[in-house]
């Protein structure tokens, strides 16, 4: 009995240190900036919290995968966010630099850091409070504290206690889902566990069929049908080769499944889906009603 109370004892002490260690990583990532008036960003979570708070004249230049909205087509590019070149930065002369936490490559970090440009790395937690915790970041160094709680107070916080009273019913969590991001050849590549995908599975409130395995992983046709998914989630816009959303649905390996004889088929913009910015919570509620008006 002591051996186990220690060991508890021993886990929350573990589990209230590295709350204390992430408060401090974030908070000092989250500190008013002392210059915004030319930002570049590297991602696209954060460029839409930025459009969000009606701040876009002050990005100098985004990377490739900031997309939404349409306006950002015509800011300039830094290229993918994982290969970026402090060339390509510093050629836009930025005052900062926000970057979502697989910014790199990190020697181009480092090099942006020794210059002493204000390089912040923004934290990631894939869930909804996740996503109000890193619009309240961007918030902090923009200076638009009470800007980011009015959109959060009246705009996100009813979405999220929407979804979560769907998710606290029962039969939806027994819901078995499969998250297919693009097909390797005839085979669907899906969502394993640590992944976005798995993330946004876990967010509506159902199952990962494949959360046993790690990471994107391509499957076979004996696996989906073995675990017969009741709802198969797709993103709408290509993320990778060979992606066409229609291509996928018509694919007779979802014939013999629950999902394919049913037609249960959630389609959604990909980075609205996978992205974990704002409009990752209107995908989850619209999601999770699909599913509840099912069981219903």
């Amino acid at each position: 009995m002591k051996i186990k109370m220690a060991l508890i004892l021993y886990l929350l002490s573990n589990i209230f240190i590295n709350k204390i260690m992430y408060s401090q990583v974030n908070n000092l990532n989250c500190k008013k900036a002392n210059k915004i008036s030319r930002i570049v960003v590297a991602g696209g979570s954060i460029t839409e919290i930025i459009y969000l708070l009606n701040q876009e004249d002050k990005i100098a230049a985004l990377d490739v995968t900031s997309v939404y909205p349409k306006k950002t087509k015509e800011k300039t590019s830094i290229g993918y966010v994982r290969n970026l070149s402090t060339e390509g930065i510093l050629s836009v002369s930025p005052d900062l630099i926000l970057g979502e936490d697989d910014m790199g490559p990190p020697s181009i970090i480092k090099q942006l850091q020794e210059l002493s440009l204000d390089v912040r790395v923004i934290n990631e937690i894939q869930t909804a409070e996740g996503i109000v915790e890193k619009i309240r970041c961007i918030g902090e160094i923009m200076n638009l504290k009470n800007e980011c709680e009015i959109i959060i107070t009246q705009k996100l916080y009813p979405k999220i206690e929407e979804l979560n009273k769907i998710k606290s019913n029962k039969k939806v969590e027994k819901k078995k889902i499969m998250l297919v991001l693009s097909m390797n050849g005839s085979s669907p590549i899906v969502a394993g566990a640590n992944t976005s995908g798995d993330s946004f599975i876990k967010m509506i409130g159902g199952k990962n069929i494949y959360e046993s395995i790690e990471g994107w992983q391509t499957v076979s046709e004996e696996s989906i049908i073995n675990y017969n998914p009741d709802f198969i989630i797709l993103p709408q816009k290509e993320l990778h080769k060979n992606s066409n959303v229609n291509n996928i649905i018509s694919n007779p390996i979802f014939s013999n499944t629950i999902a394919g004889k049913e037609n249960n088929f959630i389609l959604d913009d990909g980075m609205a889906i996978l992205g974990f910015g704002p409009r990752t919570i209107n995908s989850a509620l619209k999601a999770a009603k699909i599913i509840n008006s099912d069981i219903e």
